[in-house]
């Protein structure tokens, strides 16, 4: 059951209950921010804006609808209601010292986030829940990255699953929790998508144009951001491509990883490139219709990829830390996946799906490390195999370590 799952979240969650007024929380729809925070907080009477009653009362006398309250609530899609947060902050500076008295939950990052920083600056704790990540559905600790290109687990342990299945599958909490047909729910799931979310947000007319750009984006996973291309095939102007994509990424269905910009004496790539929160929907966009077609597929290497981003970006946000991911290329091909950026160090991770781990697999790894103040830095790669080794300097991982 997915509510028997514990989540990486709830400890911070529960300690800035302690510590702030306020606590948010934001993610993806279906994540199990609902779920968490109910699990959480017991004692918080729970309201949910999505109810239509509920939310005509917020809008139409929000003093009173908050009056209704007298100890400490959650606030489900709070931004529905956006007047609230100035009714809020007026009853937070009332009693500055009564922590934990709100929990605002959403799925809109953007408009949630743009009226906490509004009203509710240095009141409110921000926090952000992901589908599920590996090491949740594992029931272990997640992967401790000082760790990773330092040393090698001597013994992992072994995912229930096979690969294949867990990208075709991917994280969202439904779909473990009831033992549901992934490609059956998703198809729901970006429908549901599409007409509540993104229509009523960016008040699109033409609900195809934006289905087509959203599956172009998937084709484009791990590439670098071509806007301009993007719009061209989609057949939209450039500026609506930027706003559908800034869109996409503050509803967390992507995440652009943004290249790192420390000076190696030549020039740097400077566009983004593009991944998706959850490799499941990604597939389901691709139209990989079953996880054996990944075998066969042009795609299954950047799905991989995708799913190594997108579990190390889980580690962080789940852990309450902003991800301090990049990439990095230069112009004459030379490229790392993933740059983890830890400040006193660089970290450089490539990620193979192959199940065998061949010679020219370190290649961009070793390069990287030759630049002027890499020397020491820790290397990992990150394969589709099941064998933890150190080689050529480089820290191997099977990929269910993650």
């Amino acid at each position: 059951m997915a509510s028997l799952i514990e989540r990486t979240l709830a400890a911070k969650l529960k300690k800035a209950a302690k510590e702030f007024p306020a606590i948010s929380l934001t993610g993806p729809r279906q994540s199990g921010k609902t779920t968490l925070v109910r699990t959480l907080f017991k004692d918080h009477v729970y309201a949910s804006l999505e109810a239509p009653d509920q939310r005509s009362f917020a809008l139409e006398d929000p003093r009173g609808f908050l009056a209704q309250f007298d100890g400490p609530v959650i606030l489900d899609e709070v931004q529905r209601a956006p007047d609230l947060f100035s009714y809020i902050q007026i009853q937070i500076d009332e009693d500055r010292d009564r922590t934990g008295r709100f929990v605002l939950t959403g799925s809109q990052n953007f408009l949630l986030l743009e009226k906490i920083s509004q009203t509710l600056a240095g009141r409110c704790a921000v926090m952000h829940l992901l589908p599920f990540s590996l090491a949740e559905l594992m029931g272990r600790e997640p992967l401790d990255l000082e760790s990773l290109g330092r040393s090698v687990p001597k013994d992992p342990k072994a995912s229930p699953r096979n690969l294949l299945e867990t990208l075709h599958t991917g994280f969202y909490p439904r779909i473990h929790d009831k033992q549901l047909r992934a490609r059956d729910w998703l198809d729901g799931y970006y429908q549901t998508y599409l007409e509540r979310d993104v229509r009523n947000v960016l008040n699109v007319g033409d609900v195809e144009a934006f289905g087509r750009f959203v599956r172009l984006c998937a084709g484009r996973c791990g590439q670098l951001v071509n806007l301009s291309g993007l719009a061209s095939d989609c057949g939209v102007t450039h500026t609506t491509a930027k706003r559908w994509l800034s869109v996409l990424e503050a509803s967390f269905v992507v995440l652009l990883l943004r290249p790192h910009h420390r000076n190696f004496g030549k020039r740097l790539i400077k566009s983004p490139k593009l991944y998706f929160v959850d490799t499941g929907l990604l597939c389901y966009l691709l139209q990989i219709h079953a996880p054996e077609e990944l075998l066969h597929r042009a795609e299954r290497g950047a799905v991989f990829e995708n799913f190594v981003v997108s579990e190390l970006y889980k580690n962080y946000l789940h852990r309450g830390e902003r991800p301090r991911l990049h990439f990095w290329r230069d112009v004459a091909g030379h490229e790392i996946d993933v740059i983890d950026d830890r400040g006193t160090e660089l970290a450089a991770v490539e990620a193979k799906s192959a199940q065998t781990v061949a010679p020219d697999f370190f290649d961009n790894l070793v390069y990287w490390q030759g630049l002027p103040g890499n020397k020491d830095a820790p290397l990992a790669l990150i394969y589709g195999g099941d064998q933890a080794f150190k080689r050529s300097g480089v820290c191997t991982y099977p990929w269910y370590v993650l």
